[in-house]
């Protein structure tokens, strides 16, 4: 099977499942006891910032392949990753607002939670403007993965500062800490999500792959027509 058919086969999967979950969430389970009907938005916030999480750790696998065997795939995958986890990371900064303002009457604090945040966004920004400024593309690959490795680690750090610090954020949410009735829809809506950010991924990868082979094999033609793109590679 090609990349766009897989593609094509995640992103409708995710849709459909996503649509389940939702419609689950909102129409079958009650209003959170404390957030009433704004805790709702717990089924796209926590599966849009576990997706956010797990692109960039792909991005983080991706650049140490990249730097121990020097393979363009693994290159193309770390910038794929990187890129799908920014928009997660910007649909995180949205909902997250939408969320504090009824439940605690603010839009933005600099809870450790959303500092942490705000730095790991503004990290794999520059990671992407590096990757446009760096046109060889051996310096490209081992630079950018570089500082891929090093906004990282700020990943794990956004994760437990709700543990480490004082934080007005809602501690980790476990599937200890979900009601039943509520578990459900936010599993559902979490598979959905997830293979959305695959088929994201896998998308951008294809678009990565095309740029790379037209690069390869005709480096005077920037232009080249997309019609002219290479096929999958199997």
């Amino acid at each position: 099977m090609t990349l766009a058919r897989w593609t094509l086969l995640l992103g409708a999967s995710g849709l459909l499942i996503l649509g389940v979950g939702h419609g689950i969430g909102l129409m079958s389970t009650p209003a959170e006891a404390s957030m009433g009907e704004t805790g709702r938005i717990l089924y796209l916030h926590v599966p849009t910032a576990w997706v956010a999480m797990l692109a960039f750790t792909a991005a983080f696998i991706a650049a140490i392949g990249s730097l121990w065997t020097g393979g363009a795939r693994w290159d193309l995958s770390m910038e794929s990753g990187i890129e799908v986890g920014m928009v997660f990371s910007v649909l995180i900064c949205i909902q997250g607002p939408i969320w504090a303002y009824p439940t605690q009457n603010y839009w933005w604090t600099w809870d450790p939670r959303l500092t942490t945040t705000a730095i790991m966004v503004v990290a794999f920004t520059g990671v992407l403007v590096m990757r446009r400024l760096i046109h060889q593309h051996e310096r490209r690959m081992a630079a950018t993965a570089v500082a891929t490795i090093v906004s990282w680690v700020n990943v794990p750090v956004v994760y437990f500062s709700v543990e480490w610090w004082d934080s007005v954020h809602q501690d980790l949410s476990q599937v200890s800490s979900v009601d039943k009735v509520m578990l459900v829809p936010l599993l559902v809506s979490l598979a959905g999500t997830s293979l959305l950010g695959a088929a994201f991924f896998l998308a951008r990868y294809r678009i990565a792959l095309g740029h790379y082979q037209r690069e390869e094999v005709a480096p005077e033609l920037p232009d080249l027509p997309a019609q002219l793109e290479l096929e999958d590679s199997p």
